[in-house]
């Protein structure tokens, strides 16, 4: 007896997943929101007063033809979430500054050079603060175009993705003797955590429940990074600046872990982004590149002098034949190439690279997952760095 109603319970978790499976195959996408720094900028910081390391908007970036011109994309095309807006279904997210963009879809708020603290480039970018100002600006509007029940309904199921913090450690600490001489790295790091997990809170309080976060990479082994090592010479990575990215990950994974249970409904898809992109720095041609630690523009060692594009303070610089062979784009930011493979890795990767739940979970694009996806769920248990 006891058998047969096991069985009957997973008939009928069955249907009722198949009825919520075909209802949201029917309705829209959920939106996208996101909030960051030059991983995902798209071109906000074409409309701000800034500096030239700040913008990419001219040639050779979105050099591989994708876009008709350069957009501001720290890229030679795409960047990560115009490939998560592509798998869920969704148009290119448009930058909040841009003229004239309509927002139904979702709204990018990113900002290159940006931190998660108020002082990290302050005057120069759009900090996170600001973005979630400029976040709360398109709530209302889109509150007062749905009405209340609807904007609601399209805030709880939208997607919230954050990719922030690399400027708080590199300009914002290791290139602020101030700034190390008030905190050590360890009070730092919980100093710029804090803070991200006060702005993940206002967003939830605002109505998101699901967020995706792209974690730190090894940013001692930037290019620009890796010509300022004392080790230089030996092509090692500036070992500093790859421990507070490992401290900042570390800290980030216990407070999400925290916050998925005092907050109700809050779900999350985090990345181990350091040890996937170690991996493909230190073995290029396993994934399909050739060359894991010189920047395909830039000049000086490993291309470190971040020099792309010509409009800096120095204006020489050399540009590869071929974009694809090279883990990096430029000194600070890696190419098209790796956005691809790792927007594929969030979407409906292992365990070992993504969780506890993936953003194919999270946007439910439910005609690409079988009932049994839903009725496994999301593998928790797998999930580590």
């Amino acid at each position: 007896m006891a058998r047969l109603i096991s069985h009957m319970d997973y008939s009928i978790i069955c249907v009722t997943l198949a009825l919520s499976i075909a209802c949201r195959v029917c309705g829209t996408a959920a939106p996208f929101f996101i909030f960051g720094d030059s991983t995902v900028d798209p071109g906000n910081n074409n409309y701000i007063n800034t500096i030239p390391e700040n913008q990419a908007n001219y040639k050779p970036y979105g050099h591989n033809g994708f876009f008709e011109e350069p957009t501001g994309r720290f890229s030679d095309g795409r960047v990560i979430v115009d490939f998560i807006a592509e798998y869920a279904k969704l148009p290119v997210i448009p930058p909040f500054l841009q003229p004239s963009a309509e927002f139904i879809n979702g709204v990018n708020f990113a900002s290159g050079g940006s931190g998660i603290l108020p002082e990290t480039n302050r005057g120069q970018v759009i900090g996170l603060q600001t973005q979630i100002k400029h976040f709360e600006e398109v709530q209302k509007s889109l509150t007062e175009k749905l009405g209340e029940a609807k904007a609601k309904e399209l805030f709880s199921e939208a997607v919230y993705f954050i990719s922030i913090g690399s400027n708080d450690y590199l300009g914002g600490y290791l290139a602020n003797p101030k700034m190390q001489e008030n905190y050590g790295p360890g009070e730092y790091v919980g100093l710029v955590i804090g803070n991200l997990t006060q702005a993940i809170q206002v967003l939830y309080d605002k109505g998101g429940r699901k967020f995706g976060f792209l974690s730190l990479s090894p940013l001692g082994c930037l290019p620009a990074l890796r010509a300022l090592s004392p080790n230089a010479n030996e092509g090692v990575c500036f070992e500093e600046a790859c421990a507070l990215a490992h401290a900042h990950n570390s800290a980030l994974k216990a407070v999400l872990t925290s916050l998925e249970y005092v907050l109700r409904g809050f779900k999350y898809c985090n990345s181990n982004f350091y040890d996937w992109l170690q991996e493909r720095i230190d073995n290029p041609s396993k994934y399909g590149f050739k060359d894991g630690v010189n920047a395909c523009c830039g000049t000086g060692p490993y291309g470190g002098i971040f020099s792309c594009g010509g409009t800096k303070k120095v204006t020489d610089y050399q540009l590869c034949d071929n974009a694809d062979d090279f883990v990096w784009w430029d000194s600070l930011h890696p190419t098209e190439k790796i956005h691809e493979q790792f927007g594929q890795a969030l979407w409906n990767g292992p365990p070992s690279s993504v969780g506890p739940y993936t953003l194919q979970h999270l946007f439910l694009s439910k005609e690409e997952l079988t009932i049994a996806d839903e009725v496994d769920g999301p593998d928790r248990q797998n999930f580590h760095y």
